[in-house]
């Protein structure tokens, strides 16, 4: 092992470099240039800016903003520096390691893989669910605007101002116990048979026809109404889209990027559309429903004859009662609703009572807008 090595000096003052006799000593590097008095560089003041390359002299500074600086021509001035001092040395780059650098950099690619799939399998939703409550109510509503427009167009919406005005009847009355509603709740209607409805959001639920014909009061549509207002309420709307779209759906809701709301609305409607909520979810939206009616004064025995209705019809129609595969129905749950309900308390609002329900179903007679 040599413990004396030559080498260049750069006092940091000017650009000329003075040989110099460097050698290894227990606490620092003894630098002696030529015709000047040695000196002493600490080890845990020097630092290494070239040289961990092969081919690359050393090069170590120490001070700044201008420093003075070591040049030594050899790499292997560095081996005998770690085993001059193995501990003091840990700071410097070690040439014996440069065998492992290959293998060491196709782990790091792999590990780059792994750690990419995980951010996309259990990263992206833990993100989304921390990240749901500070999305922008502003953002909500444009991204909401989207997917009606690509799933509900207005020429599909039923245009019967009068009967919509009764529905509009029906969510003032469940909303009117919320002290500070965040959305401008809307109902749209859209003239198609499939038995469906979808909470958008920032505000918009969305009705099937095929779904208001299996209403047989205004009391089971509100059941409907609760359960989805809540899915709007509780951000899961929102909280899925960001969870199953797009990572840039996710940076323009934090960013409230109503621009990005725009361009993302596309893959969100998709989403939506094809959205299955999670079991939490569901029972969040039921129990918080029921809830709603509740304080509403509406009975819930509507809420659950139309869910009950729903799951006896699946035995004939299974393919047709697509509410069903988006809200799934079991009997358990359905026997849940009648525990959230509880026995009635007073007289439950007669929603409506002047108005005979079959006519709702003429919503979709005129013509669209």
């Amino acid at each position: 092992m040599k413990t004396e090595w030559k080498g260049s000096y750069l006092d940091g003052k000017t650009a000329a470099r003075r040989p110099a006799t460097i050698r290894l000593m227990q606490t620092g590097l003894e630098v002696t240039p030529e015709n000047g008095a040695a000196f002493l560089w600490p080890y845990d003041e020097i630092r290494q800016t070239q040289g961990s390359y092969a081919g690359e002299q050393v090069r170590l500074e120490r001070g700044g903003p201008i420093p003075e600086a070591l040049v030594v021509p050899e790499a292997s001035f560095l081996s005998d520096l770690h085993r001059r001092v193995p501990g003091l040395a840990m700071r410097f780059h070690n040439p014996a390691r440069r065998g492992i650098r290959v293998p060491l950099t196709i782990l790091a690619a792999l590990s780059v893989i792994v750690l990419s799939a995980a951010v996309y399998l259990w990263g992206i939703p833990a993100m989304a669910s921390l990240a749901t409550p500070y999305v922008p109510v502003s953002w909500e509503k444009q991204m909401g605007r989207g997917v009606v427009e690509f799933l509900a167009p207005d020429g599909l919406q039923c245009a019967d101002a009068g009967r919509i005005g009764r529905l509009d009847q029906i969510v003032t009355t469940l909303t009117a116990p919320l002290p500070n509603l965040p959305y401008p709740i809307r109902v749209v209607v859209v003239n198609h048979p499939m038995v469906n409805a979808f909470a958008a959001p920032g505000g918009t639920v969305v009705i099937f026809r095929g779904l208001l014909d299996r209403t047989e009061s205004a009391e089971e549509l509100a059941g409907v109404l609760s359960h989805e207002l809540q899915h709007i309420l509780k951000r899961h709307s929102t909280r899925a889209m960001l969870q199953n779209a797009s990572t840039g759906i996710m940076i323009a809701a934090l960013t409230g990027d109503a621009t990005g709301a725009v361009a993302y609305g596309l893959d969100a409607a998709r989403t939506l559309g094809s959205l299955r909520y999670s079991r939490q979810n569901e029972e969040e939206a039921d129990a918080e429903g029921m809830r709603m009616l509740l304080e509403a004064g509406i009975d819930p025995q509507g809420m659950i004859s139309f869910f009950k209705g729903l799951e006896e019809k699946t035995v004939e129609t299974p393919d047709f009662l697509k509410y069903l595969s988006t809200h799934p129905l079991t009997r358990d749950r359905i026997e849940k609703l009648k525990s959230l309900a509880g026995p009635s308390q007073r007289v439950p609002v007669k929603l409506l009572p002047d108005y005979d329900w079959r006519d709702i179903k003429k919503i979709c007679e005129n013509p669209a807008r």
